[in-house]
């Protein structure tokens, strides 16, 4: 068939080409001038099952209560004259009881697992360059009672297969000797099955792969909508023309709902921004060698080749993608005191972004009301850890075939 991939992102271009595997024809539509330029770019580049928690969780409703009042809270939810704010974090509320908790963190980790395990064939069968790191990732508490209870946490994912091992003040150090200098450290959890990788490197990578084998990218086309025919799509309307095929996929991360509302369907995804910084090492003598996750601060730290990646925080802000320089102190802040001859942190790049929630933090798969159209969207915070899997059972769905995982709770 000829398969619209809507959407230039992670999501978009692995499920390209998964259904150029398959032997489609794929047209990926992405309105900015290169894929992986938003979402994509300034995330933390985690493939992280062993982060797999969900953040709908029962401390989520006082963190985002408390932060109408200070603003160090890792979830901030800021005020807000649209309605669909309101409407979206009552089914975040929803979801937020020990038991959904529980549930939608397993179907995230079963999903986790397995894109990483697709991300790993694919590599096999392609040569790319996107600086990966295999050492696994670390979670480091600042205290005792904090490091007893994250293990604690843990075991939900180790009782699914997650490898764990804890690791006191010591032992993260000879993992990482650049963490010798910083305070507060008194122990972590070393997953060491995640890796890291810089995820729009991967992806451009990959789109290249799929335009040399005939598939067609096309950049700096903005959709404008969808038109329908039937119980189906006909064509989708862009600025530069209709571009018509046989099988259509959503995957416009946050903006998706705005399209798929055109055609009367209704998706629970709502805009969360976060912030990034990109470091550039330099001449510094001691960098991070593995990536990291102060789990007190809530700031997460990647090593690409010669850069670091740093992220934190979550905003409830809407499609508002604007920083100023104080929007980064605190992370920044908190990196220089963790790697101090990390990075040259006076040349660090400030980015924000948006991350496509869902109120269960769970992707949305499978058609709805059009029998042509076909989601692969609202994968949130670690949407690069689970776009080869969501790739792959999109394609699977495309194809009438049963995806090589469960798809209970996960199919709507």
């Amino acid at each position: 068939m000829r398969v619209i991939v809507l959407g230039g992102g992670v999501v978009g271009v692995t499920t390209a080409y998964q259904l150029q595997k398959d032997g489609h024809e794929v047209v990926v539509l992405e309105r900015q001038s290169q894929v992986a330029a938003e979402t994509s770019w300034g995330n933390a580049g985690m493939i992280a099952p062993g982060h797999s928690f969900v953040w709908s969780s029962p401390r989520a409703p006082l963190i985002l209560l408390k932060s109408l009042v200070l603003k160090d809270q890792a979830l901030r939810f800021k005020l807000s004259a649209d309605p669909r704010l309101y409407s979206w974090s009552w089914l975040f509320l929803m979801e937020c009881t020990a038991e959904k908790a529980r549930r939608n963190t397993l179907l995230k980790h079963r999903l986790a697992v397995y894109s990483q395990s697709v991300l790993h064939e694919v590599i096999a069968d392609e040569q790319i360059d996107y600086d990966r790191n295999r050492r696994g990732i670390l979670y480091f508490y600042r205290s005792q009672q904090a490091l007893d209870k994250g293990v604690e946490h843990m075991r939900l994912l180790e009782s699914d297969g997650q490898l764990i091992k804890v690791l006191d003040r010591d032992a993260i150090v000879a993992l990482d000797p650049s963490l010798a200098s910083a305070r507060e450290i008194a122990g972590g959890i070393h997953c060491p099955t995640d890796e890291t990788g810089d995820p729009a490197k991967f992806t451009r990578a990959l789109a290249a792969k799929v335009a040399e084998r005939g598939g067609e990218i096309r950049t700096g086309t903005t959709i404008i909508g969808i038109e329908t025919s039937g119980d189906g799509v006909a064509q989708v309307l862009t600025d530069k023309g209709s571009v018509k095929g046989d099988a259509y996929v959503l995957a416009l991360g946050s903006y998706s709902p705005l399209i798929a509302k055109t055609v009367g369907i209704s998706l629970p995804i709502y805009p969360i921004k976060g912030y990034s910084l990109t470091i550039p090492i330099g001449n510094r003598p001691r960098p991070p060698t593995i990536a990291a996750i102060d789990e007190h601060n809530l700031v997460a730290v990647s090593r690409f080749g010669d850069r670091l990646r740093v992220t934190a925080t979550a905003e409830f802000a809407g499609y508002d993608t604007s920083h100023r320089p104080a929007d980064f102190a605190f992370m920044k802040g908190v990196t220089q005191e963790l790697y101090p001859e990390g990075a040259d942190y006076d040349r660090a790049e400030m980015w924000a972004g948006l991350r496509p929630m869902t109120p269960n933090n769970l992707p949305e798969f499978g058609c709805r009301r059009l029998g042509n159209l076909y989601l692969n969207t609202g994968h949130g915070h670690i949407g690069w850890t689970m776009s080869h899997g969501s790739a792959r059972i999109t394609a699977d769905l495309i194809a009438g075939r049963k995806p090589a995982i469960s798809m209970d709770g996960l199919l709507n």
